[in-house]
Formats: C-alpha cells, structure tokens, sequence
C-alpha cells in the first residue's frame, strides 16, 4: 500500500483508490536521493547515471535496459563492511539479487565474501576467479551434483537445510576424504513484518531447521555425530525487505540462547553465527532503510549481551546483504510505445518490457519510483499505469504514478532500485529475449550482460 499524500487535481482523481494514491507530481521532477543511484542527476530534463545520459544509454544499448551505477554499489559494499569491520564480522553479498562475473570481481575487490545457492550461482562466481574459501553456499533442496562440486572446490561454508542433505554432505564428503564446515540454518519462529512470500523464519515453511519443534537440536546433533561435516556454526535468516531491527533481535536472542543449549548439552561452543540479510530498501520516498552503522551497532550489541549473560564467548557474526547493494545501484530504462486513456479511469502507459524483466509487482504487489527520463516537461501531471507487452493483464510495472501528460510513444521513462531481483528474476515470456544489463561509471558505459536475441532463444529449441 503506497503511503502518499494525494494531490490536488490530477486527471481520474476521482477513481483513484484512497488507500492506494501514487506519489506526488513532484516525482516527476526530482530524484530522492534515498531512491535513486547516488550518481544520479538532471541534466536539462534528462535522466543521467554514471555520467551517462539515458538517450545516450538507449541509443547504444537499446531497451528494455538495465543500468547498474558502479560507484553506487561498491560504495554500499564498503559501507557495510566499514559498519562491521570493528567486530571483525564477515559481510556476504548474497548474490541472488544479482550476480554476474563483473559484480563478483566488485564483491571481492571491495573486501566482501560471497553467497549462492544454487550450481549456477557457484558457477558464475568461480567464473569471475571468487576465491571458493570466501563463498557459503545455501539452498532447502541442494543436488549431490552440487553439493559434490561444492565440496571439490573448497567451499567455505555449506549452510545445511535437511536431515537429507546432512546425509547426503556426509556420504559426498566421505568418498572423497574432505570434511566441509558447515552452519545448521535455524527458523526462530520470528515473524517479519514483510510480504508472506519472502518471510522465512516461521515453522510453516521450506527452509531450516524449527527450534520450537527440536529439529534443529537433533540437526546439531546429527552433525555433530558425523564423521565427514565439520560443525562451526548456526544460521538464521527471517525474511526479507525489513525495515527495523526489532525482529532480528528477537531471532538474535533465540539462536544465542540456542548456542547456550548446544553448549550445555554437548560442551561444544560454535565460533560462528550468520544473522542472513533482509535489510530493507527504498523503492518509494516514504521508504526508510535502516543505515549499515545502524544495522552492525544493534545486532552485534545483542549477541554480545546475550553471550556475556550466558558466559560464552562472543562468535564471529556474519550479515548477507544482497538487496542492500544492488537494489538502490540499479534503474531500468523502458520506450514507451503506446498510450492509451481509459476515459474515466486513468492512461495507460505500456513500454517495451514488463513481468518478463520484472516480475516483483505481480508477485509481491511491490511498488516502485518512476519518472520521464529522456526530456524536460511543463505538462500537468497525469494519472497513469506503467505496463508493459505481455499478454497478461497482471502485466504491470507501477500500479499508480504520476507522469507529465505530453507523454508519448517514443519517450524513455526510468524505473529506480531494480538492480536487485529484476535480472536475476528474469524469464523469456512470450519469447521476450531478455535486456542487456550495463555497467555506468565516470561518464562511461559498459556490457555486463549482452542483450538476449532470437537466435539465442531458438538455439535451444532442438524440436
């Protein structure tokens, strides 16, 4: 639900829902900082990142594109790792919310570790020369083809999920003479105030090990009782786009209070503990992400009490911000094509991509920043629906906004924060080949990932 003043004398105000008014038409002005790249800028009317103009960035890149601003994800990088560097924590980039080779060389070159969870994801990252000792690998339903490689390599940290994959790690890793670290992923039962899809700490639910049912004690003691898995810590992660700290310092507590019964009952003391990711970020201007000094202040505070109150030692803590990084770094740049005015209802503006490149408004209702990127416009304000050319009428990028009302086929307009969850969520629907990704920085632009063509889609079409 959008959280905007409505303002006075749009076009179709009065079918707007009132639960639901879009931001303001100052939007189509300004760039909140808090929402766009930190290299973002008007440059007479248009949009520019990087230094890069979004005319210059279409004409050489074509559209639907995604535009990631270098300097803005590797400053987020090195504020995180700046924030929990006086713990000596470890800072994984969980690379599920965008991973190519070029943005695991900035996660490496910016002093940050890694996570994947799935074959493919280890692939990209060994790829791009990530050292496998700096990489976790996660995943509720890892294949012995991937827990084998994973092994192999050197991966230094596999986060168990299951008694059959406790099983399986042991057997891989017997035949070949290795014993793997690994963490046991815990649900604390914490509910995260955040959409049901992307919630992950309570029972009902395919990740981990339930404290409050005794699975995941009797998974410490599994691996502990194995001969081939070396138990180093616990993991625990509630959910995702969460914007305080009040759960993870309930989930902190529980799984602390966790390491003071493992203790207790086997004597071991467990040096490590991943508080996962899930910090949220500002996709509207009402949006408000914590900051990382902030985030490392309060979650390494509560371990530290509860230890000191248990009388155990303080374990490395580790954080996975994913979102975090790339989301705010990335933009996405579409043409306008059609415009069509619903009378009595609101305009239509369809551009040349949509649930293919992303899928986050169908599936989770997100809400995003959108704004007129390639010129300059007096026009009043006009009510209108960002969709894109699928076949679907769920095919919606913004429900509701604000754009000038001289919009018209031909224009670029620019979605903010899509740098996490659009590319790595991407699919070919209705045989969409799918958008180039490209790095900004310093006035320049570059390919990470080539555009998709239909030669690329017919090349697996072998019928």
């Amino acid at each position: 639900m959008s959280r905007y003043a409505h303002p006075a004398g749009p076009r179709h105000a009065d079918v707007l829902p009132e639960d639901n008014p879009p931001r303001p038409p100052h939007d189509l002005i300004e760039l909140d900082p808090r929402v766009w790249p930190a290299t973002a800028r008007r440059v007479d009317g248009e949009l520019v990142l990087g230094g890069v103009g979004a005319s210059a960035l279409a004409a050489e890149h074509g559209t639907a594109l995604y535009v990631l601003d270098e300097d803005d994800f590797r400053a987020r990088a090195r504020d995180y790792r700046t924030a929990f560097s006086d713990a000596d924590a470890d800072v994984y980039y969980a690379g599920k919310a965008l991973l190519t080779k070029a943005v695991a060389r900035w996660v490496h070159e910016e002093g940050l570790k890694l996570d994947v969870c799935s074959g493919g994801e280890l692939a990209v990252a060994l790829a791009a020369g990530f050292p496998a000792a700096h990489i976790g690998m996660h995943g509720n339903n890892k294949s012995e083809a991937e827990l084998a490689r994973a092994i192999d390599v050197g991966v230094g940290r596999i986060i168990v999920d299951s008694f059959d994959e406790i099983e399986r790690l042991e057997r891989l890793a017997a035949e070949r003479g290795r014993v793997p670290d690994v963490l046991v992923r815990v649900t604390t039962g914490v509910e995260a105030h955040t959409h049901e899809f992307v919630a992950t700490a309570h029972d009902d639910q395919k990740f981990g090990f339930a404290l409050s049912t005794g699975a995941a004690a009797e998974a410490v003691r599994r691996v502990l009782a194995a001969e081939h898995v070396n138990l180093v810590g616990l993991h625990s992660h509630i959910g995702s786009q969460i914007f305080d700290t009040a759960g993870f310092e309930v989930a902190a507590r529980r799984v602390t209070a966790f390491l003071t019964t493992i203790h207790a009952e086997t004597g071991v003391v467990l040096p490590e503990l991943d508080l996962g990711g899930g910090l949220g970020i500002a996709y509207v201007p009402d949006d408000a992400p914590l900051a990382p000094k902030t985030i490392a202040e309060s979650l390494l505070g509560i371990v530290r009490r509860e230890c000191e109150a248990a009388d155990l030692p303080m374990p490395r803590i580790a954080v996975e911000p994913g979102r975090a990084l790339a989301g705010p770094a990335g933009v996405t740049l579409y043409r306008v094509g059609t415009v069509k005015d619903v009378e009595g209802i609101r305009t239509y503006v369809s551009v040349d991509g949509g649930m293919s490149d992303n899928i986050r408004t169908a599936l989770y209702g997100s809400e995003y920043t959108c704004v007129l990127a390639s010129r300059a416009s007096d026009a009043p304000p006009m009510l209108s629906r960002l969709v894109g050319k699928h076949c679907e009428s769920g095919d919606i990028i913004v429900h509701d906004l604000y754009l000038p009302a001289d919009v018209r086929p031909g224009d670029l307009v620019a979605v903010a924060a899509t740098g996490a969850y659009c590319h790595s969520m991407a699919s070919n629907y209705n045989h969409l080949p799918r958008p180039a990704l490209v790095a900004v920085r310093g006035g320049v632009s570059r390919t990470l990932v080539r555009r998709e063509t239909e030669e690329d889609l017919l090349r697996l079409d072998v019928g």
